[in-house]
């Protein structure tokens, strides 16, 4: 059935929200939610007053019964919160396993040793994490998702994509991985979706992912080099061409359709400019042809606090505005969230939910290190 007139005409807002909804313990995180977790009030009241139709949460654990996900629907998105606006109903989401705290049975860290529990366990497991799900992702839609045509690539290795390298070790000048290992290492610290959204005007592929950060490794660098392949997944998922290696999880081969519109989402630990990791990673991500060229999301609050930490003496080259959260007196403000629409849309609107601190809104804006980065498209 069409779409109404002048539902067509309302552009359509997606969204990308780092949560912080995990908890070091399984079904930690469905405990709080059972409860009155005020952390999870100030997430949904920041969606409530944002209202995107579609949006990726990052750092919201996953579990097989997809309990965590009912409650924070029912009990917190569906309630008015305070600070927040009307309740918020989401018709239609996705979410499924992840790559985070799934043992590996390898010795993925090189310590000598397989962990089993613990960080030890979280070191060797697929993608970091202290528990299966760990840091998962959940996509939630006003919109119907095609679930038949969802790809998933959750279990790519990542030897397979072309130009990976395995890390070298600059003590030994040998790769860091075995060879045995290096050919079975996932690229996904997650993982990374392919969610097709039927909206008005046609279907939208949601491409999400959160790769590992770029730190918290040694000097051969392995999170780093993972984080810029996590990436560059992307660019090669939408680059022309037969790409007989990527194959996802249901055994479908090729990247995205040339003529196929997307949203590319997450929090994708990557600055342009400042901060660790391989900044042209980012950059030629956001210089792909099929990737809208845009001005880029901004805050107030954002610029506040970037500002702040430079009359500390913490210079960067970014733009103040555009920092996408506040990761403390180390690492500072950086830009580290993105929503980036494909060529083919109109962009009328984009923004960072980062209040100034005085303003009203800073009361909910405080559930997160990370602020909810939008973008308005007209189809």
């Amino acid at each position: 059935m069409d779409e109404p007139a002048d539902r067509q005409a309302k552009p359509l807002r997606v969204a990308t929200y780092n949560t912080s909804l995990f908890s070091d313990e399984a079904g930690g995180v469905i405990r709080q939610l059972e409860g009155d977790s005020t952390h999870a009030s100030k997430i949904a009241a920041v969606l409530q007053k944002v209202r995107p139709d579609l949006v990726l949460l990052n750092e919201f654990d996953y579990d097989d019964a997809h309990r965590a996900a009912d409650l924070f629907q029912r009990r917190y998105l569906e309630v008015p919160q305070p600070g927040g606006g009307e309740s918020l109903r989401y018709p239609y989401r996705y979410l499924a396993p992840v790559n985070t705290g799934v043992p590996s049975g390898l010795d993925l860290d090189q310590n000598g040793s397989v962990g089993t529990s613990g960080r030890e366990l979280g070191n060797d497991a697929w993608g970091y994490g202290l528990h299966p799900g760990q840091y998962g992702m959940l996509v939630l839609s006003r919109f119907p998702i095609d679930e038949a045509q969802v790809r998933t690539f959750q279990r790519l290795r990542w030897s397979t994509l072309p130009g990976a390298t395995n890390p070298v070790d600059p003590g030994t000048r040998k790769g860091f991985y075995p060879d045995a290992i290096w050919k079975q290492l996932r690229l996904s610290s997650k993982s990374h979706w392919d969610v097709p959204v039927r909206m008005p005007g046609g279907t939208v592929h949601f491409l999400v992912s959160h790769p590992t950060p770029p730190v918290f490794d040694g000097p051969e660098n392995r999170n780093g080099l993972r984080n810029a392949d996590e990436i560059r997944l992307w660019r090669e998922y939408l680059t022309p061409g037969d790409a007989p290696w990527l194959c996802d999880d249901q055994g479908r081969c090729g990247g995205l359709a040339p003529d196929a519109r997307f949203v590319i989402a997450g929090d994708l630990n990557n600055d342009p400019a400042d901060g660790d990791g391989q900044h042209d990673a980012i950059i030629e991500l956001l210089e792909h042809l099929r990737v809208m060229h845009m001005a880029t999301p901004r805050s107030e609050g954002g610029e506040q606090t970037a500002l702040a930490y430079a009359a500390k003496g913490m210079q960067r080259r970014g733009a103040p505005a555009h920092v996408t959260g506040d990761f403390g007196r180390r690492n500072g403000a950086l830009r580290l969230d993105y929503v980036l629409p494909s060529t083919g849309f109109a962009l009328t609107g984009s923004g960072v939910f980062w209040p100034k601190k005085d303003q009203a809104d800073a009361a909910i804006a405080d559930g997160s290190d990370h602020h909810l980065v939008w973008v308005d498209l007209m189809p």
